[in-house]
């Protein structure tokens, strides 16, 4: 399915400073169909556009997921990547309620709900009403785990009216009953749409995250709900759509990874259309590839050396080796090193030193070095051919993912069960993380043991440039921890400001502890 783009008649600058900006979803619905009819299937594609760019923007959730954590930093090279120290601060946590990108964060997210929760007005098929369900759940997710702060509006509400306000622990119990609701009308497949395989993931998120949203600081794992998302862990594995491991783990993030026999463990993606439409998945690549190398890149982001050392040499993931059909120069993984072109040739930077990249990297660089400090990341292999609009679907939900998820909830006391085997058939954590490790598409070598800190560790091997690094160190208890270019902060960390201006337009939200 090719969903069509739905033009929102509405200036950004309008929504930034008014209460439009929380009558958004209106809007989007009374523009769509055809010579002044509303049409469901317009709003639905609407909704799902509205998904692109705060999940694909290098600026919006990945940032807020990513540039907060020991995986990522946005170092300022002399005039490059200052932006007002809009990166430096999302890395050494000293956010404000002023912060633009976690404002712009805040307010695309909210406009992903109040678009679907539009759609519910306008008698959509079952299908359309829970595939809208399950993006404004998703939406609601990314919002109570960054700001515990949810604003909504009842589906027969005004849409003139402000926003009530759900938060914490009523706000999961919410989403929870939407995904549970919604996941009977979504179909098996594919990928690229809301799907049954999709719900049962957020869900798993959910119940594993429940106890964190109830306390941040020190949060609890009930039992029951470990056995929640082990329980939808074994559905998933034993889905109809017979996930596997990839032959190669950069096939899950390649162009064409839509054609299931190429990601095998893709749950649900994001459809870009190569040449045509798509979310800014290319700012995977361009936000680390030196001017230099093709295709020119932007020199900004690069992940930190203590992270790179938690991979073993043999570990595929960290990249490095040849990639298939691609010639051009660049591999998937971790550049380190002396950077070559598509001949073979290395390549220079703009003094014309070496273009080889550094273990070593600062917040602030201002020596001759400057272009090269920090190990760059490219977990989407390049799209080549396709130009701005490239033809990666961008990845929300692997199989790899439900492994690990499952592991940690057998770790956290839940009942231990068999996996397929398909996936190795264990019945034990550590079997579960071990299957992942040493498949043939990652090549590491099994852990002898299995500990919350090396599960931790583990997810980030896997997931590393996926969006998930904060959840993660959040929930096992790491977030406030001193790492490279980032000393220990304090616990007003685990949950960012209101937006300043979004306080100011919706006095039913109150501003977060701290700030």
């Amino acid at each position: 399915m090719k969903y069509v783009k739905l033009t929102i008649i509405a200036t950004v600058t309008l929504f930034s400073c008014t209460k439009l900006e929380e009558k958004l979803g209106s809007q989007v619905a009374t523009g769509g169909g055809s010579g002044g009819a509303v049409s469901p299937a317009n709003i639905l594609a609407g909704t799902y556009d509205a998904m692109r760019t705060p999940y694909q923007d290098q600026s919006r959730v990945w940032a807020s997921q990513e540039h907060t954590t020991d995986e990522c930093i946005g170092p300022t090279r002399a005039g490059d990547w200052d932006d007002n120290g809009v990166w430096r601060v999302l890395h050494s946590h000293q956010w404000d309620p002023n912060h633009g990108f976690l404002a712009d964060t805040y307010r695309d997210l909210g406009r992903i709900i109040f678009s679907a929760t539009d759609l519910l007005r306008f008698s959509p098929s079952a299908q359309q009403a829970a595939e809208g369900k399950f993006l404004r759940a998703m939406a609601m997710f990314s919002l109570l785990d960054g700001w515990d702060q949810v604003p909504y509006r009842d589906n027969t509400a005004d849409p003139e009216e402000v926003p009530k306000v759900r938060k914490g622990t009523a706000a999961m119990d919410y989403i929870i009953s939407e995904i549970t609701a919604a996941l009977p009308g979504l179909p098996d497949a594919p990928a690229r749409i809301c799907n049954k395989d999709a719900a049962r993931v957020l869900l798993m998120k959910c119940y594993l995250n429940k106890g964190v949203y109830g306390n941040r600081a020190a949060p609890t794992f009930a039992a029951a709900d470990m056995n929640q998302v082990i329980t939808l862990a074994d559905q998933v594995m034993n889905s109809a759509r017979g996930y596997s491991l990839a032959a190669n783990f950069f096939d899950n993030f390649a162009p064409g990874n839509d054609n299931a026999t190429l990601a095998r463990e893709v749950i649900w993606s994001a459809e870009n259309i190569g040449g045509v439409s798509s979310g800014n998945v290319r700012s995977r690549w361009f936000c680390g590839l030196h001017y230099n190398q093709n295709p020119s890149g932007w020199n900004g982001f690069t992940t930190l050396s203590d992270f790179y050392d938690k991979f073993e040499a043999a570990d595929k993931r960290r990249g490095g080796a040849a990639y298939p059909g691609m010639t051009q120069g660049v591999l998937p993984g971790f550049l380190i090193g002396q950077q070559f072109n598509g001949a073979g040739q290395p390549l220079n930077d703009r003094t014309g030193a070496p273009l080889a990249f550094t273990r070593a990297v600062k917040s602030i660089e201002v020596g001759s070095n400057l272009e090269v400090t920090g190990i760059r990341v490219i977990k989407y292999p390049i799209d080549y051919t396709s130009g701005d609009n490239s033809n990666n679907d961008y990845v929300y939900f692997r199989i790899s993912d439900v492994i690990l998820m499952k592991a940690e909830a057998i770790l956290r006391g839940g009942t231990a069960t068999a996996s397929p085997a398909a996936f190795g058939g264990g019945n034990t954590a550590l079997a579960q993380v071990n299957f992942l490790r040493t498949h043939v598409s990652r090549g590491a070598s099994a852990l002898t043991s299995l500990t919350l800190d090396n599960l931790l560790d583990e997810r980030g091997r896997e997931l590393y440039w996926e969006g998930w690094r904060r959840n993660d160190l959040i929930r096992f208890g790491k977030f406030l921890n001193a790492w490279q270019e980032k000393p220990a902060s304090d616990a007003r960390s685990l949950l960012f400001p209101i937006p300043a201006r979004s306080l100011a337009a919706n006095p039913n939200l109150t501003q977060n502890p701290g700030y």
